[in-house]
């Protein structure tokens, strides 16, 4: 779990968003996950040897957007204790509004039903149905005060990983509600956090109804994952999760208790910043990196057009030298979704599963 100290840290890192790209990534990328017809996962055909391919990929959810139906019940006022132990009486729920750093609280109040509730939206909200939403974040991800109470929020929901927190204690000081909540994201705790967001909404019935959903999802994910993951573990796949902002010179790589471990974990293959000992977040050390050995690098997709693409990632030290970047093998996601951990995560991960072991089945 993450550390309290570490917490300012990661927040400190993931603010810095580029504006504009520098290049699109390489022409020659392949788009895996894309289209809703794809085959299920469990009929694909994996790489005969997934270590060795070469290429770039990326990964596409079938299904982007989060729909839910409203829920049949919901109680209220909802008296709650919130993750940081204040107490929380929320009477309305007319005009919410969910941020966090990676889009999960907003994602959630959508898969309990309540989206048309939702008023705005941070910058990691990037869904269909909520991108047409006023932000209520500048310059990546600093909350706008202005912003926030012009909206006129009945209720607002968020966790540590935005700032500053003088915003935050300034809307609980205007009468506005604020629940606070784990600021953990990982596979493990996709459920905790449902149940947390739906108990301060007033729907503790439709959170365990959608949080008993998306495990049975993520199982049933997880074990067609396994079919394509090699039976030998020497021909696994070594992952690294590397966090580039070009622009702002960047690199960072993401280990112990990120949510990223969790993610490559899922995937059936082996993390190697974990293997290395590194907790969190890391600036990349050129040696190690190539030390590691990594089969795949996994990025977020605007840290590989800040950085140029594939072309621009292979120039940054240590890429280079690592199996990963003698095969190009570079799998990006949308920043918006590839660290969400909420109602997406089957689709992430089916998305991501794809572009390791089976890049060309796009249907």
């Amino acid at each position: 779990m993450l550390s309290r100290g570490l917490l300012p840290t990661i927040a400190v890192l993931l603010v810095i968003v580029v504006s504009s790209c520098s290049s699109p990534p390489s022409a020659n990328t392949k788009a895996a996950g894309t289209g809703a017809d794809l085959r299920p996962l469990s009929q694909v055909t994996p790489l005969p040897e997934p270590k060795t391919h070469a290429g770039p990929s990326t990964a596409r959810l079938a299904q982007a957007d989060i729909t839910g139906g409203e829920p049949e019940v919901q109680h209220l006022p909802a008296a709650i204790t919130d993750h940081q132990g204040t107490p929380v009486t929320v009477t309305d729920t007319s005009r919410i509004l969910a941020f966090d750093m990676s889009g999960t609280l907003a994602a959630t109040v959508f898969g309990l039903g309540l989206g048309g509730n939702v008023v705005g939206r941070d910058v990691s909200t990037g869904f269909p149905s909520a991108a047409r939403l006023p932000l209520v974040t500048v310059n990546g991800h600093r909350l706008n005060a202005e912003a926030i109470l012009a909206l006129r929020p009945t209720v607002v929901i968020t966790d540590t990983t935005l700032g500053p927190w003088d915003v935050v204690l300034q809307l609980r000081a205007s009468g506005v509600p604020v629940v606070v909540v784990d600021a953990k994201r990982s596979m493990e705790n996709v459920g905790d956090l449902v149940r947390q967001v739906a108990a301060a909404l007033g729907v503790p019935e439709a959170g365990e109804k959608l949080a008993t959903r998306l495990a049975a999802d993520v199982d049933a994910k997880k074990a067609e994952i396994a079919r394509l993951v090699p039976a030998d573990p020497a021909r696994k796949l070594r992952v690294v999760f590397l966090y580039m902002r070009g622009q702002a010179g960047v690199y960072h790589l993401f280990g112990k208790g990120s949510g990223a471990d969790s993610l490559i974990g899922a995937l059936g293959a082996v993390d190697v910043a974990t293997e290395a000992g590194i907790e969190g977040m890391h600036p990349v050390n050129p040696e190690a990196l190539a030390k590691a050995k990594p089969d795949v690098i996994l990025m977020m997709t605007k840290g590989l057009e800040s950085v140029g693409g594939v072309d621009g990632a292979l120039q940054v030290p240590g890429v280079a030298q690592t199996p990963a970047g003698q095969h190009r093998r570079i799998v990006d996601m949308a920043d918006s979704q590839i660290l969400s951990f909420g109602p997406l995560t089957a689709g992430v991960l089916d998305a991501l599963a794809r572009a390791l072991y089976a890049p060309d089945a796009a249907g």
